[in-house]
């Protein structure tokens, strides 16, 4: 439930991820499965790091945060939901970041001086995790994947700002309508 009003919210954008495979399982599942040993690609604790050094980077929303991992892995992998936001909900609770800015549902979440500490006192594991995301990133077709990653991403982040600048008449919902059929044709043919 919180994961299907969380992409209402948000464009609905890991929507894909809820349809069901052959076995009943959701694709985000066995999405989910290829990033790694035991169903996940990052171990305990890894993720708070890497989640802290890409909010020290600038400070970030969790979905931004959830695409930034996808595009860093290549496409490989991309974060739940319901990992992100309970562990950013930890962070802010051990008082290494904060929320800088509330837009509706939406938190923008800042590092703090305790997780700049934290961060420094744990470079080389930081480090190392980096290291292996754009080692499995290598692993795909980093130009094919990336490239395609972010393409996708430039499109839906049009949409959101094209409705989010109020109502469209019959004629612009048609071009957009019209735009984004021709692209999947365009994609079909190639």
């Amino acid at each position: 439930m919180f994961r299907h009003s969380h992409g209402h919210h948000h464009g609905g954008s890991h929507h894909r991820f809820h349809r069901h495979g052959p076995h009943g399982e959701g694709m985000h599942e066995r999405h989910h499965r290829r990033g790694g040993r035991g169903g996940r690609f990052f171990e305990s604790g890894d993720l708070r790091l890497v989640l802290l050094r890409l909010i020290a980077e600038r400070p970030r929303h969790g979905y931004e945060l959830m695409e930034e991992i996808e595009q860093r892995l290549g496409g490989s992998y991309r974060p739940s939901p319901g990992t992100i936001y309970p562990t950013l909900t930890l962070l802010e609770e051990l008082g290494q970041v904060a929320v800088q800015a509330t837009e509706g549902a939406r938190k923008l979440y800042a590092i703090t001086e305790e997780g700049q500490r934290v961060l420094d006192a744990q470079k080389p594991e930081a480090d190392r995790l980096f290291a292996r995301m754009e080692a499995a990133a290598g692993e795909g077709n980093p130009q094919g994947a990336a490239s395609v990653l972010r393409a996708m991403h430039n499109l839906k982040f049009a949409l959101r700002l094209r409705l989010g600048r109020g109502d469209l008449t019959e004629e612009q919902l048609r071009q957009v309508v019209d735009a984004i059929d021709g692209a999947a044709k365009a994609v079909e043919r190639s």
